[in-house]
């Protein structure tokens, strides 16, 4: 096993927007092209120099709706692929996510965290969370669910949301797409935390 790495004491950086991402349709999802995805619902986007941007993707931003607090780990925290990176809240009910990368934490995203609607209204540009320097960055892709593969696990994803919801008589999903914006906050706390386990992984 490989031990984990210190973090090493890096300055906080400023980082611009990034470009406006290209999209492509399918399976009914705009899907960033060049973004990879953790089966938890957060995306990567490789920038080069081994920084990786990191967000929350557009399905699990919808189950998410509107947002109170992002906390994210901290600056200069070493980061395991699949360990914690930030806790997402929303009227009491707190959703940790998961890092799809590993790596030093070195800039976070002041913009959504004062404005947190950005994380749901634009989560693959203005809305990502924080940028991560990955020295093992292109092993972690490989790990990473991308290209054509990624369409079809966000329709099967839809499919288990609906196979979950179906039985409550709540509307998981407009037209097999995107779910309903602050689907978590319509069901009860034991359905809640059965939806966090399944689709974000915690």
């Amino acid at each position: 096993m490989r031990r984990e790495q210190p973090a090493a004491a890096v300055q906080p950086r400023v980082y611009t927007q990034p470009p406006a991402p290209s999209m492509m349709r399918d399976q009914g999802f705009d899907v960033p092209k060049g973004y990879c995805f953790h089966p938890g619902h957060t995306w990567v986007l490789d920038e080069g120099r081994q920084n990786a941007r990191i967000g929350v993707d557009g399905l699990g931003a919808h189950l998410l709706g509107k947002i109170d607090r992002v906390e994210v780990v901290g600056l200069n925290r070493w980061v395991r692929q699949g360990q914690k990176l930030c806790t997402i809240t929303r009227d009491g009910l707190a959703v940790d996510l998961l890092s799809p990368i590993e790596g030093v934490v070195v800039s976070v995203n002041q913009d959504a965290v004062k404005d947190t609607s950005l994380i749901l209204n634009d989560p693959y540009k203005a809305g990502w969370i924080c940028v991560v320097k990955s020295p093992e960055i292109t092993t972690n892709l490989n790990n990473l669910l991308q290209g054509a593969l990624v369409g079809s696990w966000m329709q099967n994803s839809v499919h288990r949301l609906s196979t979950m919801t179906s039985r409550l008589g709540v509307a998981a999903a407009a037209d097999g797409g995107l779910p309903v914006s602050g689907l978590l906050a319509q069901l009860e706390p034991g359905a809640q935390r059965a939806m966090i386990r399944e689709f974000f992984l915690t």
